[in-house]
């Protein structure tokens, strides 16, 4: 069955695009980032990280040159963003949308990153990377998904392992655990193929 999949996270860098070219891979879906604010491009990465046949990858919406929010990128760029301007790719297949920083990312005045969640009609897959602090930056995230009434399929943690972390944020979260990806030597296509299997035994 076609679905789309939001992924966002708790912060900046915290692996969105290495987990979207994990699920794009295990899933053979397609792959679209509606907002790029800088470069390198992360279709380009996915694009590269992926060894699947099926999988599109799609242009983005707006292509914006200042690595910022993108709210400051647009208004460098002399142009403002409306999510309602914003249309979805046309495909038979099941999409991975990868978001713009965290959640509340501000797109303009008005909309932030999650807005694009039910305009897509998308599960969300949120992605935490684990440091001090990101116990806190996690829960919030989860609660602010949870308030707005979005479908969150799991989470994905991503960094070096935190077992006592781990344990208390899926506890308070209730969400469930699809995969941890570990801190590893080099991110290439057989790394990822490795996790898309991992991923595959816990859809």
């Amino acid at each position: 069955m076609r679905e789309n999949f939001f992924v966002t996270a708790i912060g900046t860098d915290s692996g969105k695009t290495l987990v979207s070219a994990i699920i794009t891979q295990m899933l053979g879906c397609d792959y679209w980032k509606p907002i790029q604010a800088g470069y390198p491009r992360d279709t380009e990465t996915v694009r590269s990280l992926v060894s699947n046949s099926a999988s599109v990858f799609h242009p983005e919406a707006h292509l914006l040159n200042t690595p910022a929010s993108p709210h400051a990128s647009a208004r460098f760029d002399g142009i403002e963003i409306d999510i309602k301007d914003i249309k979805i790719p046309q495909t038979e297949n099941s999409l991975v949308i990868e978001g713009a920083g965290g959640c509340l990312v501000p797109i303009n005045d008005d909309q932030v990153v999650a807005d694009l969640i039910p305009q897509f009609r998308s599960r969300v897959i949120l992605v935490a990377n684990l440091y001090l602090g990101s116990i806190n930056h996690t829960l919030l995230t989860a609660e602010y998904l949870h308030n707005k009434g979005y479908s969150v399929k799991g989470i994905i943690f991503n960094g070096e392992e935190n077992e006592e972390s781990q344990r208390i944020i899926l506890k308070k979260t209730q969400l469930k655990c699809l995969l941890h990806v570990k801190q590893e030597q080099s991110v290439d296509e057989a790394m990822v193929s490795k996790y898309a299997e991992l991923l595959s035994n816990n859809w």
